[in-house]
């Protein structure tokens, strides 16, 4: 007896090459950030804690610490540690991907690096750092440094102050 079997022809949507490239593209990764290059050159492992880490530093529009990086990391992934914060933000630091703040004595802020030159007004009362630039204080700044003989290579100002009444 011979069994008969019903099939079905299924006309491929596209050609195998076509399929072949888009397989491809499908692997294709995006590009790596300057963090995760960081990290990756320290021996330090992307694992998905560290990348919820630095998705949280890259959407920070404020000036997060620790401690706020760290709650708000562990909300997305709860398995994300303080120590994890921790190590990553010095290996982060030290490479010169972000920079630590350490505004009147409280407990370091950060901010990515990639961001284009500026200062900080930091309000005493409710600790909120305002960003600013002035063309007048970076050309003041430069001739200063000009008359002393020197030519500057990187500045930090902070202005610390309270909101008139």
């Amino acid at each position: 007896m011979q069994m008969r079997t019903n099939c079905i022809k299924v006309k491929p949507l596209a050609p195998a090459s076509h399929l072949a490239k888009i397989a491809f593209m499908s692997e294709i990764v995006r590009k790596p950030t300057p963090m995760e290059n960081a990290l990756r050159d320290e021996g330090v492992r992307l694992t998905r804690q560290r990348r919820v880490l630095l998705q949280v530093l890259a959407d920070a529009d404020d000036h997060p610490d620790a401690n706020e990086l760290h709650r708000r990391a562990h909300s997305i992934d709860p398995k994300v540690s303080l120590a994890t914060v921790y190590r990553t933000l010095s290996v982060l630091e030290g490479a010169g991907v972000i920079d630590r703040h350490a505004f009147e004595g409280k407990p370091a802020r950060f901010e990515t690096a990639d961001r284009p030159h500026h200062d900080h007004l930091i309000d005493l009362e409710t600790g909120d750092v305002v960003e600013f630039r002035s063309e007048k204080i970076e050309r003041l700044q430069a001739e200063i440094a000009a008359e002393l003989g020197y030519d500057i290579v990187h500045h930090r100002l902070e202005l610390y102050g309270r909101r008139k009444r």
